[in-house]
């Protein structure tokens, strides 16, 4: 998984099929995503587990091996009505949900004594992007007391995992596909696969020039 020299590294993910989503597009995506390579950069791509020792434990693998300098991860909310931009993640597991291997972690801290962390992405920057390409935004100061806000604190917090530690980091709620919805659920706000796939390559590739600004590469 290690990139080319002088590359700039993303890791972006998403989530397998979970109680209450049998369908999670962000599985459909990392597919999607495969042998896509924008300029300069180099993209892995992973399917984590919803499991609360799991996901951690592949986090830090990838951290090991590809060390990325970009960590995008995308996950599944069904009331999303668009691209949902988390600009928090919360120092709480609140979710009474099981995660797939039957263990749930209602009101615990992910780690005693840590703070909150702050998305790192340029969300304004992709909010604009998103907007000019007609695809749906939102914003949300709240990712969730599940995996999704599990993930998206050990990618922004220094003080889990020293081999997984991005510059820049941040989380993406979508909504369903439009042909993954069912009986019952057509009311849900949904997207095509060719929205989802272009809405991820803008805020992938707007994170990466956003890195590059930031840290030009050297003569």
């Amino acid at each position: 998984m290690s990139g080319r020299e002088g590359a700039v590294k993303i890791l972006v993910t998403g989530f397998t099929a979970f109680p209450g989503a049998p369908d999670n597009p962000t599985e459909w995506l990392m597919e999607a995503l495969a042998g896509w390579r924008p300029a300069g950069a180099d993209i892995a791509t992973a399917i984590l587990p919803v499991d609360y020792a799991a996901a951690p434990r592949v986090l830090e693998a990838i951290g090991a091996d590809f060390r990325p300098d970009i960590a995008i991860h995308f996950g599944l909310a069904l009331a999303a009505t668009g691209f949902r931009l988390e600009r928090l993640a919360r120092n709480l597991c609140s979710s009474d949900l099981p995660d797939n291997a039957g263990v749930s972690r209602a009101r615990q801290p992910i780690i005693e004594g840590a703070s909150d962390c702050i998305s790192t992405l340029p969300n304004e920057s992709i909010a604009e992007r998103l907007a000019s390409a007609d695809l749906p935004v939102e914003w949300s100061d709240d990712a969730g007391g599940y995996l999704c806000n599990l993930v998206m604190f050990h990618a922004l917090s220094e003080r889990i995992m020293p081999d997984y530690a991005p510059a820049m980091a941040g989380f993406v709620h979508v909504p369903l596909l439009d042909r993954m919805r069912g009986d019952g659920q057509n009311e849900l706000f949904a997207l095509t696969e060719s929205e989802l796939l272009l809405g991820v390559q803008i805020i992938v590739g707007t994170a990466l020039a956003a890195y590059r600004i930031e840290k030009p590469a050297e003569a």
